[in-house]
């Protein structure tokens, strides 16, 4: 397998990595070997779990060569939409589940609707399955569901004599004070996180934009999503993330694995990834639910996860389709699960991470999430990274009203363009 780590500003030539080249000289046999080329997100899976997958796949798939290619988040959008209207593209790749109506809309994704009993769809997680059904078609096949945690240094805490989880917003600020000193930071979030922004602006009552009239409206300049950035500049002050990149520049759970951050906001799983580059912060994580505005909820979070497509320019169908359910099969589910304290994509599969404390921090604020506007267009406004900029913008000095107002038109734009 080969891993190709693509850097943000690549410029990615789809003709060198697609699923279609020559076939390869088999091995012993002298047979043909076919290439499947997929796509995964950098941060899905660790590397060790991947080759370990990678592996036992080839020795049970004579004559398939897989090449895993990780992908990054910023500016997948664009990349995935070139690839759906190559002729070259890749035979698996994974998407975020908001992401997968504009996919579908473009007619390069294949319809895997008369696979669903194959894969046990009647036990698949509806949040998964039902953003990957468009028109009673399925497209995206259930991979994993996650929200965002706290993720603390438990010496660091223990160092600032903070023996509780904070429970609400003050609290949070509070302790967060506490823990940026000393050289730590005491908390590591980068300016453009949205996701953690998208959850404080629901807590608020306020919304990323609201349909009405049959007409998509930009909401982040309403006074309740403007609070909800007010508090995302506190806490972000609180330690030294860039104001001007997201989680993945450069990848927090690196920054975090140094020792010298309190906290970070995301998935359980990016605990997996800090062990990666730092085995011995093995006993010193803890996990707690991102706090409410009250004790007696927690934050609102956004409840994503991801699913898997076989683009039609595919050149190995029926290829993809069997690698698609071996990676959303029980045995995988399982291990992806555990290592990475995702949710699987099976209802009945729910048991098996029992006792893991990021995962119950996972489900705690699961039982308060959300999800992105319901609209195919919706992609289109993560492609251009518009939320993203306007966080940029607030936190190093502009006005926050007028570049609410710039957003929410923007936003507006988008999602009624072609309505």
């Amino acid at each position: 397998m080969k891993y190709r780590i693509l850097a943000l500003a690549a410029v990615f030539a789809l003709s060198a990595c697609g699923g279609g080249g020559e076939p390869e000289p088999g091995a012993a046999s002298g047979a043909a070997s076919t290439t499947l080329t997929a796509w995964i997100m950098d941060g899905s899976v660790t590397q060790d779990l991947l080759k370990k997958f990678e592996t036992e796949y080839e020795a049970a798939h004579q004559g398939i060569d897989l090449d895993i290619q990780i992908q990054a988040w910023d500016g997948i959008g664009e990349r995935v939409t070139a690839a759906l209207a190559s002729t070259d593209a890749p035979d698996v790749i994974e998407v975020g589940n908001t992401q997968i109506a504009q996919y579908a809309a473009s007619g390069g994704v294949t319809d895997l609707t008369g696979k669903i009993a194959d894969l046990k769809g009647e036990d698949w997680l509806p949040g998964l399955a039902q953003p990957g059904n468009i028109d009673g078609k399925q497209y995206g096949i259930p991979w994993y569901a996650a929200n965002r945690v706290v993720v603390y240094n438990k010496d660091l805490f223990a160092d600032a004599g903070i023996t509780e989880h904070p429970k609400t917003r003050d609290e949070w600020i509070e302790v967060t004070t506490k823990l940026n000193k000393d050289g730590n930071q005491g908390i590591y979030l980068t300016g453009q996180t949205w996701y953690a922004l998208a959850g404080f602006v629901w807590d608020e009552g306020g919304d990323l934009a609201v349909q009405e009239n049959g007409q998509w409206k930009g909401a982040l300049d309403t006074p309740q999503a403007m609070a909800g950035m007010q508090f995302y500049k506190q806490l972000q002050a609180l330690g030294k993330g860039p104001k001007d990149a997201d989680e993945a520049t450069p990848p927090q759970h690196e920054v975090f694995a140094q020792g010298k951050v309190a906290q970070i906001v995301a998935v359980p799983g990016a605990a997996a990834r800090v062990l990666e580059v730092e085995p011995g912060m093995k006993d010193k994580m803890g996990f707690f639910p991102i706090p409410g505005k009250t004790a007696d909820k927690p934050g609102t979070v956004f409840t994503g996860g991801s699913d898997l497509i076989i683009p039609v320019a595919s050149q190995h169908q029926t290829e993809a389709y069997e690698l698609v359910k071996a990676l959303a099969g029980e045995k995988f589910q399982t291990e992806l699960a555990t290592t990475m304290s995702f949710v699987p994509n099976r209802t009945s599969l729910a048991g098996v991470l029992s006792g893991d404390e990021g995962t119950a921090a996972m489900a705690v604020g699961a039982a308060n999430g959300r999800a992105t506007p319901n609209t195919p267009n919706w992609a289109a406004v993560e492609a251009t990274s518009m939320i993203k900029q306007y966080m940029t913008a607030v936190l190093t000095g502009a006005d926050p009203a007028t570049e609410a107002k710039k957003v929410s038109e923007s936003i507006t734009t988008t999602l009624n363009s072609g309505s």
